[in-house]
């Protein structure tokens, strides 16, 4: 089993699915309010927690319990600016495992709510159902389930074990980061990783493997991450999606690092961990 360390990694609470079509709402309830891509916090780093009385009149969802103790969530469009709101972004990798499992699963379900208010078949409006883990159409009777959208995120190294790593146009300078693209209707995950490859930077993958995933709430992926090995070497970056891309041996990277050259994503995304996994060394978590 490989160390993983990258945030929301973890499910550590019960989502307890059972008790959704039921009296989920409990009085001691501990809830999260959660807003786009961000949630109410202490100020210090540490997430937020409000009463149900405290929540009176927000749409709730039901997130589970741990050690006896009920979660929900507060839906809101915007985190009010007196609750200190936060990005996940920024306050996802400093959070215990608790914390972070309820977190990715409260603004998951934010997001979906915030675009799904209305039913994909008739247009009509539509409603919370079980615990928020459904929207049911009050015209139709449709029901509407949390979409999650299959990415893959990839680690492809060539013959002398050099590590592609690219960059995307909107990345500040010297950041690059793993390939990655989402899977499309009919594609298995490895020629998904093979077909992003090629199309961003023109690099044939021969064998791919799974390494682990990764939920990733922007708005509702799934990051499945891969190890490949390339077929081919030349580069033929697409000027689209990929600004730069390169070859980099472990020693270069550990040099360009130190020196910030080159700038890594941080733990917080799996990405992160494809490259340390190849890399095997502590390496400089800058941007």
């Amino acid at each position: 089993m490989r160390n993983v360390t990258y945030a929301f990694n973890q499910i550590i609470h019960d989502r307890n699915a059972v008790i959704r079509n039921g009296d989920w709402k409990a009085p001691d309830a501990r809830i999260l309010c959660a807003g786009g891509e961000h949630v109410a916090t202490d100020g210090h780093g540490h997430l937020r927690w409000f009463s149900l009385e405290e929540m009176t009149g927000e749409e709730l969802a039901y997130l589970g319990v741990y050690e006896g103790q009920t979660y929900l969530a507060a839906l809101v469009d915007r985190v009010p600016a007196e609750y200190e709101p936060e990005s996940v972004r920024v306050i996802g990798i400093g959070l215990d495992d608790l914390e972070g499992s309820l977190l990715v699963h409260a603004i998951g379900l934010s997001q979906w709510h915030r675009r799904h208010g209305r039913c994909a078949q008739c247009g009509d409006e539509t409603g919370i159902d079980q615990g928020g883990h459904i929207r049911t159409c009050g015209s139709c009777g449709a029901q509407h389930f949390p979409r999650t959208d299959p990415a893959v995120i990839m680690l492809i190294t060539d013959h002398e074990d050099r590590a592609l790593l690219g960059r995307q146009p909107s990345w500040p300078e010297k950041r690059f980061s793993t390939l990655a693209g989402f899977v499309e209707p009919g594609e298995s995950l490895e020629d998904a990783v093979r077909r992003e490859v090629l199309e961003e930077v023109g690099v044939q993958v021969g064998e791919v493997r799974y390494g682990a995933s990764q939920p990733w709430p922007f708005p509702s992926s799934l990051m499945l991450g891969f190890f490949g090995t390339a077929a081919t070497e030349t580069i033929h970056i697409d000027q689209d999606e990929i600004s730069d891309a390169r070859w980099f041996t472990r020693e270069e990277v550990s040099a360009l690092t130190e020196s910030e050259t080159l700038y890594l994503p941080s733990h917080l995304s799996i990405s992160r961990w494809l490259i340390d996994e190849w890399h095997g060394g502590r390496l400089n978590t800058r941007w």
